[in-house]
């Protein structure tokens, strides 16, 4: 295949048939001149009737989810890519929130398998406290030539609750995503990539979020989305450097999505080449979409055809829109969410992308949290 031709790996899994955040803003490194206002974002209504909800929660057996494989897309050089979102806005950081009904406990890592999200799970507060932000290594072209593998999970912490698998509906078959639950005004946001609410012109339908998603069990239930939002880039021509999305879910048992699971932070006009983790629910080949995948490292500028970062990963199809993190804490497993899982270049497996959060991505952020989650 050509090498400009991009194959966008971790796209979404298909088969037959898928308390308000504090704002601490600042001048971003190198630019304290405030950049316009980013165009506003792309609302979709989905599920917003509750007859609507309650078939969508039933549409999603666990033979459908279990069905879900790998959808793999490409593009080629003419591709629109343009030119990189700058971090010249005001940088926001939004902090992480504990479940409301959080109690103290002992986090605990380096967990067996068994020791991950079971059926009745017991949420820990001290797992959500503010993380101490990482430190972060000296850039060296090693960096760009390791071949990152991805791991199970197996620290436990607030991630094992944030973080979930998506299911959709797209052109008339199943498929999955990944996506992580942000602190917000409406206690109901997750954030996921564009792809992963609309595909081909098309917004995809039956879309819900299994939070601590693990081997087909639904430890906090399933959500469903009463609205999703994109980028107006993503939205008109699909455009790589702003895929970035946001779904509003509906309350489950009188009970809104952060009050039950917590809140990842959310930061927007970042400094770049940090250190990262990124997670997902990678459904491709070696993996199967059954348990939590990280991947971590320093990003670098994307070189090719987008204004993207990069990481060393091998997460494979299905774990699109998981979050990449900042200041991530491995003790606590929170942090602040400043990408997602985006695509990958057919002859780089060992790169993964996500797109910048800046004005653009801040926009649909603020859509979305101040969107009615009933």
């Amino acid at each position: 295949m050509h090498p400009t031709t991009r194959r966008l790996l971790p796209i979404a899994a298909i088969a037959p048939i898928a308390a308000a955040g504090v704002l601490l803003t600042a001048p971003a490194s190198g630019d304290s001149a405030a950049k316009p206002a980013a165009p506003r974002p792309i609302v979709h209504d989905a599920a917003d009737t509750k007859v609507e909800q309650r078939d969508v929660k039933q549409f999603w057996t666990a033979a459908k989810m279990a069905a879900a494989k790998p959808l793999i897309l490409t593009r080629n050089r003419n591709g629109r890519t343009t030119a990189a979102p700058s971090t010249g806005g005001k940088a926001v950081l939004i902090k992480p929130v504990a479940p409301a009904a959080a109690k103290p406990g002992t986090v605990r890592r380096g967990a067996a398998p068994a020791d991950e999200p079971s059926a009745t799970p017991t949420p820990s507060a001290s797992e959500t406290a503010t993380p101490t932000p990482t430190p972060t290594p000296t850039p060296s072209a090693s960096t760009l030539a390791a071949r990152s593998s991805g791991a199970p999970w197996t620290s436990g912490g607030a991630i094992v609750r944030t973080e979930g698998r998506v299911f959709f509906t797209y052109q008339g078959r199943s498929a999955s995503c990944s996506g992580t639950a942000v602190t917000s005004a409406n206690k109901s946001v997750v954030i996921t990539a564009g792809h992963c609410v609309k595909l081909g012109g098309a917004f995809h339908t039956n879309w819900v979020f299994v939070p601590g998603y693990n081997a087909g069990n639904r430890p906090y239930g399933t959500w469903v989305a009463t609205s999703l939002l994109t980028t107006p880039q993503w939205n008109s021509s699909e455009d790589m450097n702003y895929d970035m999305a946001a779904a509003v879910v509906a309350p489950l048992n009188g009970q809104r999505l952060v009050d039950v699971v917590g809140g990842q932070g959310v930061a927007f006009n970042q400094g770049r080449r940090q250190q990262m983790y990124a997670f997902g629910y990678p459904a491709a080949s070696p993996y199967n979409g059954s348990r939590l995948i990280y991947c971590s490292g320093r990003t670098f500028d994307d070189f090719l055809l987008s204004s993207d970062h990069g990481l060393t990963c091998d997460m494979t199809g299905g774990s699109s829109g998981g979050g990449w993190f900042l200041n991530f804490n491995e003790s606590t497993g929170t942090g602040t969410v400043n990408s997602v899982n985006s695509f990958k270049y057919n002859f780089a497996s060992f790169w993964m992308f996500g797109p910048y959060f800046g004005n653009e991505a801040q926009a649909v952020y603020t859509a979305a949290q101040n969107e009615s989650a009933t």
